[in-house]
């Protein structure tokens, strides 16, 4: 039988741990940061199984959770990606693409992806995790398959949508997963780790195309179509591999003890507030989630950030290929800023959770990706200046965003707000995707790279207007509380609305 929340008598080191940890999260230490004074004592923490710590049963989740995801994601981004190292290799002239034609075929990628969001969190919920984003990665890697055997415009067009609807659930929903798992203090490694999975997408997908791209004429294959074909194949296995093995949520780890699940879900409850796992998604929580203002915000934050993410990610091995590279030293050069945007990745998240702060970690990058831009429009004839600021755009960039979506979504409450609210910013924010593709049109990368630093000037914007506004929300609150006799049920309907919860800065 799990321990039930109480005052201890002295206890061990890891029970004192949780305490800290508890108080943090109920309004002393973040409350106190924000000038604030909390207007109700905190509740009693709670106990960690007498068999185990709380690290050790943190370090059982990662091993559960944390590599499914990391492998789901990179096989998607590697999939949705491979499209700009298919283009070094002749895509455009096989299927005799002209004008903006391979642009629109970016583009209609994100039709789906943006449209259908919100729709896949609440199904992901319905069906579970394990069957609904398995389901989805082997479709995905059947449609990378059929990329490679395209003939003609309308063939690139169709496959690229298709991969779009199936791909649509998979980012928001593994943020969803994650959410549900982690306190916010611990959350940001996590977060980075599983969207660094790009870096890592980014570097091995170059290595993987130089590979692939020599088995050109290969049993009359060109090599562009081997990138596609071998790599969707890769994805549909891992796939039905995850079938059966794939995480869910906490109510469904048969992996955990009785009182190891009783213990993680007092835990999130202490720092979140009660989930409603309970109960189905419907269209009116979708409307009141929709109504907050913080949600526009954290839509705009990712907005701004994805168009000059995903131009580079589409674009970067054709500017590379600009500095007089050929095919394979094309993908070879496009490594290294992957592998440096991981690394540094990792060192602010680690940095952001120690400090339990998210909002300069996430302005801090963006500043270097602005500086790479300046570097890129200002000098034209310097070959390792111009490469040293792709590094800076990258690491900027893919070390930015998962500090936003991670500090927005831990910032909602409750299942029905963070399924709304994570799939909203993810397929908003994709809108930024098309716009994107057309921002490198006909070789032109000077109006690519002012387009790219206008949108990223509009993410920080928005994020200063984010941080502004939790920080009036927790003020707010302080003078808050609740009604007398309000249940559990009552309380989680509110989710982060709830007087008790703070908003992390």
């Amino acid at each position: 039988m799990a321990s039930q929340p109480q005052v201890p008598p002295p206890g061990p080191p890891h029970q004192d741990e949780e305490k800290a940890a508890h108080r943090h999260h109920t309004g002393s230490s973040s409350s106190s940061s924000l000038g604030i004074t909390p207007t109700a004592p905190a509740p009693a923490p709670v106990i960690c199984p007498s068999h185990t710590t709380p690290r050790r049963l943190t370090t059982k989740i990662d091993l559960h959770l944390v590599p499914f995801v990391i492998i789901l994601y990179l096989m998607a981004f590697l999939d949705r990606v491979n499209i700009a190292n298919a283009r070094a290799f002749g895509l455009e002239t096989d299927l005799g693409l002209s004008g903006t034609q391979f642009n629109t075929a970016l583009t209609i990628f994100f039709v789906p992806y943006i449209l259908f969001e919100i729709p896949s969190n609440i199904l992901l919920k319905k069906i579970s995790p394990r069957i609904w984003l398995s389901g989805c990665c082997i479709g995905f890697g059947f449609i990378t398959m059929m990329q490679g055997l395209v003939q003609n415009y309308a063939g690139i067009l169709t496959t690229r949508f298709l991969l779009g609807l199936f791909e649509c659930g998979m980012f928001p929903g593994c943020f969803y997963l994650l959410g549900m798992w982690y306190r916010r203090e611990e959350a940001q490694k996590r977060f980075s780790l599983f969207f660094s999975s790009t870096s890592l997408a980014g570097a091995f997908g170059g290595l993987l195309a130089s590979g692939l791209g020599s088995m050109d004429y290969m049993r009359g294959y060109r090599g562009w179509r081997w990138i596609f074909l071998i790599e969707g194949a890769a994805t549909v296995v891992i796939g039905a591999i995850f079938l059966f093995t794939f995480p869910g949520f906490v109510e469904e780890a048969k992996w955990l003890r009785d009182d190891e699940r009783d213990y993680i879900k007092a835990r999130l409850h202490a720092d979140q507030g009660h989930s409603a796992a309970e109960r189905s998604i419907t269209l009116k929580d979708v409307g009141k989630v929709m109504s907050d203002y913080k949600v526009w915000l954290g839509g705009f934050m990712y907005f701004g950030i994805i168009v000059p993410a995903y131009s580079y990610a589409y674009f970067s091995p054709t500017i590379v290929q600009s500095y007089g590279y050929d095919k394979i030293q094309t993908q070879l050069h496009s490594v290294p800023p992957w592998a440096v945007a991981f690394v540094f990745a990792m060192v602010i998240a680690t940095a952001s959770d120690w400090l339990k702060h998210r909002f300069l970690f996430t302005v801090l990058p963006i500043c270097i990706s602005i500086s790479g831009f300046a570097i890129l429009l200002n000098v034209h004839d310097n070959l390792p200046v111009q490469y040293a600021a792709l590094v800076l755009i990258c690491m900027g960039m893919y070390s930015a965003m998962p500090i936003q979506v991670c500090w927005f979504n831990m910032n909602l409450g409750g299942h029905h707000r963070r399924a709304v609210g994570s799939a909203w910013q993810i397929g908003f924010g994709n809108i930024g995707g098309i716009i994107a593709t057309y921002s490198f049109v006909g070789g032109d990368f000077r109006k690519g790279y002012i387009i790219c630093v206008s949108f990223i000037c509009l993410s920080a914007l928005s994020c200063i207007i984010y941080a502004v506004s939790i920080m009036a929300e927790n003020r707010k609150k302080a003078n808050q509380t609740l009604p007398e006799g309000m249940t559990e049920q009552e309380k989680a309907e509110l989710g982060d609305l709830n007087p008790d919860f703070k908003y992390m800065l």
